[in-house]
């Protein structure tokens, strides 16, 4: 349908249908907001905390959301934290959870079910699922807010902890700084934000450090970094700074604003040939949209 066509079927409506169409859209958009409402506190009042949960109050309400196939993570706020395709539940759907798999690219396939994966920071256990169900790696996970384990348990099928399963309740900040992990992580996923979604929460060059010290030789961090106070460049220079100019990549920002940079224990140098036959096997192996991601990577 061209330009005109569509102003001559616009013109055609009566002020009586413009009007009926406003009334149902408003009509349903308050209907979303009581169910939603209606969620959270039956979600919230649903059981008692176990003695070991720290009082909730401290913490902001997690609650879901359900929108046909999806499932939406929330943290006190409208804001989505994560989501999950029900359907498909141990799938990354979300574009910038996509790219933080991009470590891939640069390891044997072969050799990734024997490798460590962590991630710092639960979201809705998308990065979590896929590297234990779909990879089958060893996996470890730091996460701050109890709810929000207990909530990807009960709601977003995260596994219960096995002998390659390890959901921590800690701080990320003080766990990248303990002895028993350093130089044991071969991918290290950094997702660290609160329900206001400003600014990563620790994003210190100390912490960037850290983080660094827990790879292996050959391991990688990705770590989204994304926010309304445009801070990107100054968290970019701490990584850099961390890990050295020549370690850091760095993708395009997806639509929504996330920016996900990899940096290397050890600096990198491929051929874009070789990069495109690795992405053609992760692409031809797992759901990952591999190849997509070389039109997007770059050193940083």
């Amino acid at each position: 349908m061209d330009k005109f066509n569509i102003l001559d079927f616009t013109s055609s409506l009566s002020i009586i249908d413009i009007a009926l169409a406003l009334f149902a859209c408003i009509l349903a958009a308050l209907v979303g907001m009581v169910m939603a409402r209606k969620q959270a506190r039956a979600y919230s009042n649903s059981d008692t905390p176990s003695p070991s949960t720290p009082n909730n109050d401290q913490w902001p309400v997690v609650t879901f959301t359900n929108f046909g196939d999806m499932r939406f993570l929330h943290l006190g706020t409208p804001a989505v934290q994560g989501s999950m395709k029900i359907s498909k539940p141990f799938d990354i759907h979300l574009e910038y959870l996509q790219r933080m798999m991009a470590w891939l690219l640069f390891t044997k396939i072969c050799q990734v079910k024997n490798m460590h994966a962590m991630q710092l920071g639960l979201g809705a256990a998308s990065l979590t699922k896929f590297c234990r169900h779909h990879l089958d790696m060893q996996t470890t996970v730091v996460e701050l807010n109890p709810q929000v384990i207990d909530t990807c348990r009960r709601w977003f099928k995260l596994p219960e902890n096995s002998a390659k399963l390890n959901v921590v309740l800690g701080d990320a900040g003080e766990a990248a700084a303990q002895t028993q992990w350093q130089g044991k992580v071969d991918a290290l996923q950094v997702d660290l934000y609160d329900q206001e979604a400003a600014q990563p929460a620790i994003d210190s060059e100390e912490f960037y450090r850290n983080c660094r010290s827990m790879l292996t030789d050959q391991g990688c961090m990705t770590v989204n970094l994304f926010g309304h106070d445009m801070s990107y460049p100054a968290s970019l220079q701490k990584i850099k700074t961390a890990f050295g100019d020549d370690a850091v990549w760095a993708f395009k920002p997806t639509t929504a604003g996330n920016t996900i940079v990899m940096a290397f224990r050890t600096p990198r140098t491929f051929e874009r040939d070789m990069l495109q036959q690795q992405a053609q096997a992760i692409q031809g192996r797992w759901p990952l949209p591999a190849t997509k991601w070389l039109k997007a990577l770059a050193p940083a």
